[in-house]
C-alpha cells in the first residue's frame, strides 16, 4: 500500500488521499466515520483501475475542522477539490453508505465529472433503524482494550453477517480504530456525532438517485441490511433496469466489496463504463 498524500481544501484543511493503480480513475468514497482503509479489501480485485481513496475531512489521516462544514455537500465540494488537484476532469465513484449519498449530489450537481456510480448498501431512503444504530455509537470510543475483544464484539453483534471468519472481523476493527493506552479510540472526530444528530432529518433522496440516469450505476445490497430495505433496492432497479445488482444473503451494513456477487456486479459495471467511453460513443 502507497503512502498517503494530501491536498488542500478550499477553506484550508489538509486532506489526505491515496492514488494507487493505472487506468481508469475510481474514487472510493467510505461510510460515515470511516475512511480509505475500508477498500483494503476489494483494491486487489480492481485491475486496469487507478484506484483513489480520500479520507473524508476529520477522519482518518485528515485534518479535522469546522464541525458544521461536517456534510455531505461539503465532501462533495471536497471530492471535486481534489479531482482538480488531480487533474481529473472525470471519475467513477464506488462510494460506500455515505460515500454512495456524496455519489449522488454530484450526479445532481456535478454529473459532467462523473463516469458512473456503484452504490454500496445505500439508497435514496434509509431505514430508521440504521440511522438509531448509528446514533448509539457514533462519536464515541468502542470500550474495548484490544482488536481481539472489538473483533469479537463486532462478530457478536453485527446486523445481518454470517459466515465471516474470525480473521476478517480482526482486518475490519483495525480499519476503525486505533490502539492507545487507554484502549481502542475512533479514527475520527468525535463532533462528527453533532453534525449528524443536526441532519437526522434526511431530505427527499429519490431525485439524487434519478439524477443518475445516463450514468453506468451498480448495487451492491447486504440483504441484512438495516440501512438499504429490500423494498428501496427493489425500486431501485425498477427505476433503472439496466443497473448491476449483487444481493450479498450473508452480509449486512456494509459488504466489503470483495465476495465473488459483489466483484461480479462492480466488473459489470466497470466494463458498463468502459464501453461507454469508447472513441466514438456519444456517452
Amino acid at each position: 500500500m502507497s503512502a498517503p498524500q494530501y491536498f488542500t481544501s478550499e477553506d484550508g484543511l489538509r486532506l489526505a488521499f491515496r492514488d494507487e493503480g493505472a487506468g481508469l480513475p475510481l474514487i472510493a468514497l467510505a461510510g460515515l466515520t470511516r475512511n480509505g482503509d475500508d477498500f483494503n479489501f476489494v483494491a486487489p480485485h480492481l485491475p486496469g483501475v487507478r484506484l483513489i481513496r480520500p479520507d473524508y475531512r476529520g477522519r482518518g489521516r485528515s485534518q479535522w475542522g469546522d464541525p458544521a462544514r461536517y456534510t455531505i455537500e461539503q465532501e462533495a465540494r471536497d471530492v471535486l477539490g481534489l479531482m482538480d488537484h488531480l487533474g481529473l476532469a472525470r471519475a467513477a465513484i464506488l462510494g460506500t453508505s455515505r460515500g454512495g449519498l456524496i455519489a449522488m449530489l454530484m450526479a445532481a450537481t456535478a454529473k459532467e465529472r462523473l463516469l458512473g456510480v456503484c452504490l454500496n448498501d445505500i439508497g435514496p431512503e434509509i431505514a430508521p433503524e440504521g440511522l438509531a444504530a448509528i446514533a448509539a455509537y457514533i462519536g464515541r470510543n468502542p470500550g474495548a482494550d484490544s482488536f481481539e475483544a472489538a473483533a469479537e464484539a463486532r462478530a457478536r453483534t453485527a446486523v445481518g453477517f454470517t459466515d465471516v471468519p474470525p480473521e476478517r472481523w480482526l482486518a475490519d476493527v483495525k480499519n476503525l480504530f486505533t490502539e492507545t493506552g487507554a484502549g481502542l479510540a475512533i479514527t475520527y472526530d468525535p463532533a462528527l456525532a453533532r453534525g449528524f444528530a443536526e441532519g437526522a432529518e434526511i431530505p427527499p433522496l429519490w431525485p439524487l438517485f434519478d439524477a443518475l440516469d445516463g450514468l453506468p450505476i451498480a448495487l451492491i445490497h447486504g440483504a441484512g441490511s438495516d440501512i438499504l430495505a429490500q423494498a428501496t433496492a427493489d425500486e431501485m432497479r425498477r427505476r433503472r433496469p439496466d443497473m448491476a445488482y449483487a444481493r450479498l444473503d450473508d452480509r449486512g451494513h456494509v459488504p466489503w466489496l470483495d465476495e465473488p456477487e459483489a466483484l461480479a456486479a462492480i466488473h459489470a459495471w466497470l466494463a458498463d463504463i468502459a464501453a461507454a467511453t469508447q472513441p466514438g460513443n456519444p456517452a
